[in-house]
């Protein structure tokens, strides 16, 4: 599919911030595509990617969201992020397939690996594709959906090997990444999805929070010199500091054994981790997929994820609690989103405004 004609421009007109304004989500993924190619990437790849950047950003996600598209647009431009190729099989045994994804974006190769899984799952109870080289996958939560509506569970879980944020328990050091692990658990009426980082936060909570002038919510992160600080300054601006892992200081072993479970299924199992030091942003995935039925049964799953559901709305709440299932807040938000328009905070609207301004064509317009 063709491009239609842009460039870059250093010449911009800013428009004012909106407040509470709402951006319609196929104008923002269409003005993403059109960057993403502008940088490289063909259509389909292009396109991928602006729909799960804008997907996070409807989900709540806005850390991984649109705010990630200059970034990408960055490694595009300078050879970080591969624009063109595809991925490379090194092993396959039918129900487990190791990729080599040379870099390409992350969140075409989740797709992808996606495609092959649910394909493959037809003859196989248990489909397992690790990938090594691939780039940022942006939002895990985005993925697993896709998935539970087939009947089927997913796992998604990734790290970065150039990337050292996280101490162990007990430690001020900074060993691991945040390394998330999200899941898809299929129910008969309702779907649990959650995406939970193995640290007290992750990265990019505490650069959104620092460029709203704010504080974390908790002391999660531990300086050089051990000292507990809830200010995104001294994490972002101090050598050696570190986030706690899940759990923090008082539970954290929690968070540590989660994280090393990850680096093993992703790191390990692809053969490309911190040993290798890649010295670039990328990052080692593990996905899983698996198939009730050839379990006990497809039926006595769904039966037994939804008592279960139920018995977790109906548990009696904390005093001004809500009980909700892990993601349902998530997927309300996405569809009311898009529906009505995406909702962009001032925060966010200015980092876009001003690291993207160099581009043409001009960001959406709030409807």
């Amino acid at each position: 599919m063709s491009s239609p004609i842009f460039t870059k421009t250093h010449k911009s007109t800013r428009m004012p911030v909106p407040e509470q304004k709402r951006f319609k989500a196929t104008d923002l993924i269409n003005y993403s595509t059109q960057l993403l190619e502008l940088e490289g990437l063909g259509f389909a790849m292009a396109n991928t990617v602006a729909k799960t950047l804008v997907e996070a950003d409807m989900m709540g996600h806005s850390t991984h969201g649109l705010r990630l598209l200059p970034a990408y647009l960055k490694e595009l431009e300078t050879g970080g992020m591969a624009a063109t190729g595809k991925a490379t099989v090194l092993k396959d045994f039918g129900g487990t397939i190791t990729l080599d994804g040379n870099f390409l974006p992350g969140p075409w190769l989740v797709h992808q690996a996606i495609d092959l899984a649910l394909e493959r799952i037809k003859e196989h109870p248990v489909v397992t594709v690790v990938i090594k080289k691939s780039h940022h996958i942006a939002c895990l939560a985005t993925y697993p959906e896709r998935v539970t509506k087939e009947g089927l569970l997913m796992m998604l879980t990734c790290s970065d090997p150039n990337t050292k944020t996280v101490a162990p328990f007990g430690a001020i050091t900074p060993v691991l990444g945040s390394n998330p692990i999200a899941a898809g658990i299929p129910a008969r009426a309702s779907t649990v999805i959650f995406d939970i980082s193995t640290s007290e936060t992750a990265n990019g909570q505490i650069q959104q929070t620092e460029a709203e002038g704010k504080r974390l919510p908790h002391p999660w992160i531990v300086t050089n010199d051990g000292t507990l600080s809830d200010d995104p300054a001294d994490f972002l601006n101090t050598p050696g500091a570190s986030v706690l892992p899940l759990g923090g200081t008082a539970t954290g072993y929690k968070g540590t054994a989660l994280g090393v479970w990850v680096e093993a299924l992703t790191n390990g199992l692809s053969g490309y981790g911190r040993k290798q030091n890649p010295g670039r942003w990328c990052a080692s995935v593990f996905l899983q997929i698996i198939n009730p039925a050839a379990f006990a049964g497809e039926d006595e799953f769904l039966q037994e994820t939804q008592f279960l559901n139920e018995a977790y709305l109906s548990a009696k709440p904390m005093e001004k609690s809500q009980v909700r299932l892990p993601g349902e807040r998530a997927l309300r938000l996405r569809d009311e989103q898009m529906k009505n328009g995406l909702i962009m905070t001032e925060s966010l609207f200015k980092y876009l405004q001003t690291n993207l301004a160099q581009y043409q064509p001009a960001f959406p317009e709030p409807f």
